[in-house]
């Protein structure tokens, strides 16, 4: 069992008991009933905490005569996000679906960037949680092509505009639509996971150019939360469009 994090042995302190009866009630096997809390789990929460309190105050201070700097910053990321998501899917989409692209953008970007904190890891270092945030994005612009087009009218876009090319289009739609989780999901944890470890080991041996990586490292969250965000895009724009 790897070593825990104080966040996580603090959950677990308050929390063992009703998370291993929840596990065994969904017939999970838990190896340490006193811990089921991980690392990664922990920091999500932790990520989700500083979201959802984050939210809470600034819904408190906002201002419209008077509007402070995190306030400023905020409504410029919000405009930003959902007027590139305009341009990318088109028809207002990126309004229409910017609570979403808001919200996972900066899920992963506090992800990527808090294992820079001592004491902290990225949750997005570890593959279980890329895969969640690819299959919630999967499941989710499916879901909005069915609510456009109709579980038949949908499935139909995956034939392709030629009707006798239909028997091959359909399969390979669906592969490809299955790679997009592993494109996604990989992406994200190969190139965090990496920055993490590089960065760790620089600082360990050579701490004047471990602060270099550190850099870096934050360049490479901010890009990648940027990727996954355009590609949510570009799926939703798919799933409205009326051919694939």
């Amino acid at each position: 069992m790897a070593e825990q994090i104080w966040i996580a042995r603090l959950l677990n302190s308050f929390l063992a008991a009703p998370a291993d009866a929840i596990l065994r009630a969904l017939g999970v096997h838990v190896a340490h009933p006193a811990s089921p809390i991980s690392n990664t789990f922990a920091m999500e929460i932790l990520v989700a905490g500083v979201l959802g309190l984050g939210a809470t105050l600034m819904a408190r201070r906002l201002s419209v005569d008077r509007p402070g700097m995190w306030q400023h910053a905020l409504e410029v990321s919000w405009n930003g996000i959902g007027d590139h998501g305009d341009e990318v899917i088109g028809h207002g989409g990126g309004h229409r679906f910017l609570p979403y692209l808001f919200t996972l953008f900066f899920f992963i970007l506090i992800c990527n960037l808090i294992g820079m904190i001592p004491g902290f890891e990225s949750p997005t270092a570890d593959i279980t949680v890329t895969v969640g945030l690819a299959l919630i994005t999967f499941f989710y612009y499916h879901a909005v092509g069915i609510h456009r087009h109709g579980v038949f009218g949908y499935l139909k876009t995956f034939a392709g505009p030629i009707l006798g090319l239909a028997w091959l289009m359909f399969p390979l739609e669906i592969f490809s639509h299955f790679a997009r989780v592993l494109s996604l999901s990989v992406r994200l944890y190969a190139n965090m996971y990496a920055g993490e470890l590089i960065t760790t080991i620089f600082l360990a041996l050579v701490p004047v150019s471990g602060f270099l990586f550190l850099g870096l490292h934050t360049f490479i969250a901010l890009l990648q939360a940027y990727i996954f965000l355009v590609l949510a895009m570009v799926y939703l724009s798919g799933a409205l469009a009326e051919e694939h």
